[in-house]
């Protein structure tokens, strides 16, 4: 196994050091867990990361985190049984998942045996190694096309893409094993995380890459020509749509804040996540021209099909319950603290 080299006795060692426990966090080498892991390690938690690195990015994880890094998949349940055995797991920080909204819908079989098969292997052996907390990485993709905006957490449910009910199915199992064996979980509902460290030591980095804010970056180095405006013509301020961008930096601050919620003796619970102000395309876009500099091509194009006009959440309960705050709510710190990543990444 993977893990032979670490024992048991290290990590009890480097707990008690502490005076915090330990956290393992799946998809920890990735975009958000990578900054998760990095806002534990600062709050003085130990960390162990599980990544099958299909996305992550070990050498980032290796040069910036102190964490055990440890290669294999939420599927594996020898390897993880092994993990709990080994290391003395306080919490669980489950981010291990694909993401891809179009991938699923023609690909749903992958979705559901990661994203839920994944889920349920990993929440199994939780439960048979008795860890009783998990915090979750959901996705505002559940409400649907919203009816109200800003979309509360008791908004209706309507998935329209696979990986949407898959991260939706993760919520209903979590609370039937809540239910069931006492496990509790907080679960967060993002909208859309971007950003990057404000000292430039992780950033996001897909491949491919699907989200706006590093697409149009991309344009502003010239790795690519222009970036598309998917319709001009929505019924919002500029006639393009308004998308709810939460710093990465203030996503993994609340799931520090979810965990030790947890820890403290919280009971399972959903929050979304994010700053409440919605921006447009075309907003975004210019202001990503003032923070570079650079002349930003933009092409205008039809609708994408399935698009809702706008997508903005109230993050008030996780304000009131969690005590979280965000640090960086402004599009210019989150476009600013990107470029500076971007160039350092992928600027040669």
């Amino acid at each position: 196994m993977a893990i032979a080299s670490s024992t048991s006795a290290d990590s009890v060692l480097a707990d008690s050091a502490a005076n915090k426990p330990t956290v393992l966090v799946t998809g920890g080498a990735g975009y958000i867990g990578s900054h998760a892991v990095l806002a534990l390690e600062t709050a003085g938690y130990q960390t162990v990361i599980l990544d099958n690195l299909e996305y992550g990015h070990k050498e980032l994880a290796e040069q910036h985190l102190k964490a055990k890094i440890i290669v294999g998949d939420t599927t594996d349940r020898p390897l993880l049984d092994e993990i709990f055995s080994t290391y003395n797991i306080a919490a669980v920080m489950h981010f291990a998942a694909y993401i891809a909204v179009g991938e699923s819908v023609s690909h749903p079989a992958k979705y559901y045996r990661n994203n839920v098969y994944g889920t349920l292997n990993l929440l199994e052996a939780m439960v048979a190694a008795d860890v009783k907390r998990l915090v979750f990485s959901s996705t505002c993709a559940i409400y649907g096309p919203p009816k109200t905006v800003p979309i509360p957490e008791d908004h209706p449910q309507n998935p329209i893409s696979p990986y949407a009910t898959s991260k939706l199915m993760v919520e209903k199992i979590l609370l039937d094993f809540q239910a069931a064996y006492g496990l509790q979980s907080v679960c967060f509902r993002y909208f859309n995380a971007a950003g990057a460290d404000p000292q430039g030591r992780l950033g996001e980095d897909h491949n491919p890459e699907t989200h706006l804010i590093p697409l149009v970056l991309f344009a502003a180095l010239g790795k690519r020509a222009s970036i598309s405006i998917f319709g001009s013509d929505y019924e919002t301020r500029d006639g393009t749509c308004i998308r709810d961008y939460i710093h990465v930096s203030d996503l993994a601050d609340a799931h520090v804040k979810g965990a030790e919620y947890l820890l403290e003796g919280g009971e399972t619970s959903f929050f979304n996540l994010g700053n409440g102000n919605g921006y447009t395309v075309k907003e975004v876009i210019e202001t990503a021209r003032k923070v570079t500099g650079k002349e930003i091509v933009a092409v205008p194009c039809d609708r994408r099909p399935g698009d809702p006009p706008s997508l903005v959440g109230t993050s008030d309960r996780a304000k009131q319950v969690l005590g979280w705050q965000p640090k960086y709510p402004d599009i210019e710190n989150i476009i600013t603290h990107a470029w500076q990543w971007h160039q350092k990444r992928h600027g040669s």
